[in-house]
């Protein structure tokens, strides 16, 4: 039995309209590496990742499985009716059929709602036994897994020369905050689960390769410090190894100075940070309480302080964000020399308490999946026009990523020793820039316009 699973990038025409992404931006779809795992092992097991690789429609397989986010759903709808011409049953899961398995069913022979591990399983011997007729149109799990019974990720299927890192893995799921916009609490539950301390580092043990691409792995985490005392354990295991690794984090982290110690002793060289908002205000109305804007500026330092790197995450369009949202951004970026950055308009992603508060106000305005990007404004705000909202994110990259702010930014790796990366961190910098180049054409023709101008846009899987 041979089985395709596929990770599907945007529809063509939205390519075309959106920057080349580099390959250093490119992560292996950990998700199907964790379903590969979890398929028996006398199944054979291909992976097409569409964002670095053609998918050949073709290709002689019983099974496909797509996973898919919401803007890269009506890609796998399509891909999915490709295959099914063929008579290829298709599975899909991921965060978007998720929310929406009806939906997804009217494009698919099954789908698998939440992890896969569990479910997988029982989905490969219904068909084994019985075929496409056999299927369950909805696979999901009583509870969520045991992360101490599960395999890690199968990067055997990978083609690692496609990738700048491929060293994947979660050590944890799920984050005890519940944010508004957010579907990871949905997806994973508030309580984190951890993989058991030892296995996880027999398994690095038996991974560390030669060189720097050998020791860097990248912990996929939505939180991996959201379990203190956990994370603490971690860190001290890991000190021995001499590994270089990555991951996402809250900004509270902070507070513990301990945590940063043993975080900076087992590795840890940068860490995605969801700042969200400067505004006080804005973090109240998503429910980001923990977050405390006085904080900010002494948590960087701190980060810093321990050789860590901050890519700092910024979401516009909240109901108390006004025109004087970007520029009070962008002056504190530069003020507390953030390494990186990354911007995002507000997005009502389907399955979150966000959407529902957006449908139950009526202010959706855009439901073409493959807008549901962060990238483009698909609901009305409060404080400005739609037009306003996505200039004005534009712009913030635009005077973010100038040279000027870039190398205002990078003198801050004189902090922490981290000066000897400031190369590496220029030409990151570079490339960003680069992907981002689009954005100046935002800023004088935004690409969503005024208000009166918006139509109600059907959901392209339901066409």
């Amino acid at each position: 039995m041979k089985i395709e699973l596929i990770a599907p990038t945007w529809i063509e025409k939205v390519q075309v309209k959106r920057a080349k992404r580099e390959k250093v931006f490119k992560i292996p779809p950990l998700g199907l590496l964790n379903v590969a795992a979890v398929t028996p092992p006398d199944i054979k097991v291909s992976l097409t990742d569409e964002n670095v690789d053609s998918i050949d429609f073709d290709k002689d397989v019983d099974l496909v499985g797509i996973s898919t986010m919401t803007s890269a759903a009506p890609r796998a709808y399509e891909i999915a009716r490709q295959f099914r011409k063929r008579g290829v049953p298709v599975v899909l899961g991921g965060p978007h059929v998720s929310a929406l398995p009806e939906e997804g069913l009217q494009h698919a022979d099954a789908v698998v709602v939440g992890e896969a591990e569990g479910v997988w399983e029982r989905l490969i011997d219904d068909f084994i036994h019985g075929g496409k007729d056999s299927l369950k149109k909805i696979y999901k799990n009583d509870t969520l897994p045991d992360l101490s019974k599960i395999p890690f990720p199968r990067w055997d299927i990978l083609k690692k020369e496609r990738y700048v890192v491929n060293k994947v893995l979660h050590l944890t799921r799920g984050c005890p905050y519940n944010c508004s916009f957010c579907s990871v609490t949905q997806l994973f539950g508030r309580k984190i689960r951890s993989r058991p301390v030892d296995k996880v580092v027999d398994f690095i043990k038996e991974n560390i390769g030669k060189g720097l691409s050998g020791r860097f792995f990248v912990f996929l985490d939505d939180n991996i410090m959201g379990n203190r005392k956990y994370a603490k354990e971690l860190f001290h295991a890991l000190i021995p190894l001499k590994i270089i690794w990555m991951s996402q984090s809250s900004i509270n982290a902070a507070y513990d100075k301990e945590l940063l110690d043993l975080a900076a002793k087992s590795g840890c060289k940068a860490l995605f940070v969801g700042i969200e908002s400067i505004s006080e205000g804005a973090l109240k109305e998503v429910g980001k309480t923990q977050n405390r804007v006085e904080f900010y500026e002494e948590a960087i330092k701190r980060f810093h302080r321990h050789g860590i790197f901050i890519h700092g995450a910024f979401i516009f369009g909240m109901d108390d964000h006004d025109k004087s949202i970007f520029k009070t951004t962008v002056d504190f970026v530069n003020k507390v020399k953030l390494d990186g950055v990354q911007y995002s308009i507000l997005t009502p992603l389907p399955g979150t308490r966000f959407h529902k508060q957006m449908e139950k106000e009526g202010r959706i305005i855009d439901r073409d999946w493959s807008n549901y990007d962060c990238g483009h404004v698909v609901f009305r705000p409060k404080k400005m026009t739609p037009a306003e909202l996505d200039r004005g994110m534009a712009w913030a990259y635009v005077k973010s990523l100038s040279l000027s702010s870039i190398f205002r930014r990078i003198t801050g790796v004189f902090s922490g020793g981290r000066w000897k990366y400031a190369l590496p961190l220029f030409i990151f910098d570079i490339y960003y820039r680069r992907t981002c180049s689009k954005m100046k054409e935002r800023v004088d023709n935004p690409m969503v316009q005024e208000e009166k101008k918006h139509e109600i846009m059907p959901v392209l899987g339901n066409n």
